[in-house]
């Protein structure tokens, strides 16, 4: 997986910071995505990938590695 480089401590003039959302249940706002964009077009994306996905498949995917098989028995 490539990583970006860290942020600039200081932005130049043109940078624009972007939020994506979608209307979630009650009429709460839902961040689908947050980035930087510098005036070069170098584009940082400011959410990992785990926080963009929806919340029941990250809930599903901890509940899956909560769980801890038991060694298999050898017959005999």
């Amino acid at each position: 997986m490539a990583t970006q480089p860290r942020l600039p401590s200081r932005f130049p003039v043109g940078t624009r910071y972007i939020v994506e959302g979608e209307p979630g249940a009650g009429g709460q706002l839902r961040i689908v995505s947050r980035y930087v964009v510098m005036p070069s077009g170098v584009r940082y994306d400011l959410m990992p990938a785990e926080r963009a996905r929806k919340p029941a498949d990250l809930a599903r995917k901890e509940r899956s590695a909560k769980r801890v098989r038991a060694p298999r028995r050898r017959a005999g």
